[in-house]
């Protein structure tokens, strides 16, 4: 890598968008080493989740001087790899977002290559979908996902709607790395990519197709006289992103009507000045919904981030609303689907079910109550997309029932090959119709599984590493994990260390250590494929809820000390 001072010269020297430019300059005339480091001691990585970072000047930033490059290094290998290629592309709420996808098509227009862009900011979910709708070469969409406002992002997808493979991202990346971003970068005007057919809309025919395809997963068997003896009311917040539209309309498609919207995160904002977070894994950022529901009343609170491709929920207990986790609402979600299809009179044994080696092992407990297959991978929702692409290929796709991340991402179709927070979102008012029609709300409903099936608890603990000595020491952890590992954790001895990093369990390597403690419990630590961060995954089953949490808590206090 070059010396960060020269990249700052070489920038200052070639950048032509103004505010890029002026950013550059202030750096420089005010000599933060700091700020220049950081901007410049890294390239964006470009792997299976496409690129994310902070917006701003600079090499290790989101920009698009960094997107140019990435899309160049994209329009190589298709142009390589495909006859006539086409990209969909779609964008959510965050800042940039629209600028990211001019110049995105634009480029690849000057490649040859012919973008579908949905006018429109729209979900993830509809990206995948649009993929295979228009039978793309790929897609892209403009994302950070459920990351502060200060962050964007650029998912790249391959033909199957599916984030694209290692092999592929090892080919973009390569011919990245032989871009330079100011002089190999080809492009042309928008606007005449737009006249010369280069670039189409997207019309409103490829989102109601969509919709009817999330509608048509539906799994209720409730009686109209059934619905209509117990309304469901709802209160909604789409974060200030891109789920308003298409949750609304897939409820109202399914009769769920009596929604009430938090105001204050209704429309899209990409500074989200509601909540540093956008997530619905955060309480913060569900706070103005709780609030709302407080005065409303609702039988639940629905919440999908910025690209709505994530969803969360909380409902009343006692006088305050308390939030379903990820896996809570990945096995809530999965039991109710089985509760229904054997209802139909399905043969469940054939069925399969998919998960990731971070999520609850109360699937497992479900898995043997309903004789469906299990099946595991790896964290990433498009290792999931894997096993619903094999399926397809094998004439079997009718077989997967449901896929699941403890990170708040659910899908129950193959209409699409990543999670679908408005898929998601039917089905848990639906089930959440069908246990009020027992007394149940939700948090209710987990409870009786929890005293049905054990009390599996789980956490997720983020440990943050930023700055150009981050990914030094959190790399320096990994190996000294796998060079001494612990002999106990929490009191509990290390039964088992299984190393992802040498292809374990039929999967694809991964920078991922699993230690099983004795008593059924364990801890996985994994370093973050996007962010600077190592995420410590804990899995505890207790005699009660206490107990369970007790063992959480112990493991985590272990579990941090071996990270810092």
């Amino acid at each position: 890598m070059a010396d960060v001072h020269e990249l700052l010269d070489t920038w200052i020297e070639n950048v032509t968008d103004e505010e890029l430019l002026g950013e550059l300059k202030a750096m420089r005339e005010a000599g933060d080493e700091d700020a220049i480091t950081d901007a410049f001691f890294q390239e964006l990585a470009f792997g299976t989740a496409g690129l994310r970072g902070t917006l701003g000047a600079g090499t290790n930033r989101m920009n698009i001087y960094t997107v140019g490059r990435a899309t160049q290094g994209f329009a190589d290998y298709l142009v390589k790899n495909f006859e006539n290629p086409t990209v969909a592309i779609a964008r959510d709420s965050r800042n940039k977002g629209e600028l990211f996808v001019k110049t995105t098509a634009a480029i690849l227009a000057a490649n040859g290559v012919t973008s579908y862009v949905y006018p429109k900011i729209s979900p993830v979910p509809t990206l995948s979908w649009a993929t295979r709708y228009l039978k793309c070469s790929g897609g892209i969409c403009m994302t950070a996902s459920h990351n502060p406002a200060a962050y964007n992002g650029y998912k790249a997808y391959g033909p199957d709607g599916c984030q694209i493979t290692s092999e592929a991202a090892d080919a973009i990346s390569a011919a990245m790395n032989a871009c330079d971003p100011f002089h190999d970068v080809k492009t042309m005007d928008f606007d005449a990519a737009v006249e010369q057919g280069l670039v189409k809309w997207i019309g409103d025919e490829v989102l109601d197709a969509y919709y009817d395809a999330v509608a048509a997963k539906s799994v209720n068997n409730l009686t109209p006289e059934q619905i209509a003896n117990a309304p469901l009311k709802l209160v909604y917040t789409p974060l200030n992103g891109t789920g308003l539209i298409p949750v609304t309309t897939v409820l109202n498609k399914v009769g769920v009507t009596d929604i009430t919207v938090v105001p204050e995160q209704r429309d899209p904002d990409g500074d989200f000045p509601t909540c540093p977070y956008p997530n619905p894994e955060i309480r913060e950022a569900m706070q103005k919904g709780i609030d709302l529901c407080q005065e409303v009343k609702p039988d639940l609170l629905l919440a999908t981030d910025p690209d709505a491709d994530r969803v969360g929920v909380a409902c009343a207990d006692g006088d305050d609303y308390t939030l379903l986790t990820g896996n809570e609402m990945g096995v809530l979600l999965l039991d109710y689907i089985c509760k229904m299809r054997a209802e139909r009179g399905e043969d469940l044994s054939r069925k399969v079910a998919v998960t990731t080696i971070v999520s609850s092992a109360m699937v497992d407990a479900l898995a043997e109550e309903y004789g469906f297959e299990l099946r595991r991978c790896l964290t990433g929702f498009k290792y999931i997309g894997d096993i619903i692409t094999g399926l397809s290929d094998a004439g079997e796709v009718d077989r997967f029932i449901f896929g699941f991340e403890e990170s708040y991402g659910y899908l129950s179709g193959d209409h699409v090959r990543d999670k679908d927070a408005v898929n998601a979102s039917m089905l848990i008012c639906q089930m959440a119709q069908y246990y009020k029609l027992q007394g149940l709300n939700l948090v209710q409903a987990m409870r009786a599984l929890y005293e049905k099936y054990g009390y599996y608890h789980n956490k997720t603990v983020s440990l943050s590493y930023p700055g150009a000595d981050g990914a030094a020491k959190m790399a320096g952890i990994m190996k000294a994990l796998r060079a001494e590992a612990p002999s106990e954790i929490a009191g509990a001895k290390v039964e088992a260390v299984v190393d992802y990093a040498t292809c374990v369990k039929g999967l694809p390597k991964a920078d991922v250590i699993e230690f099983d403690l004795e008593g059924g419990n364990k801890a996985i630590v994994r370093p973050s494929g996007t962010e600077p961060k190592i995420k410590l995954y804990i899995f505890a089953k207790g005699e009660d809820a206490a107990a369970a949490d007790a063992l959480i808590a112990a493991i985590e206090e272990d579990g941090r000390k071996l990270l810092s």
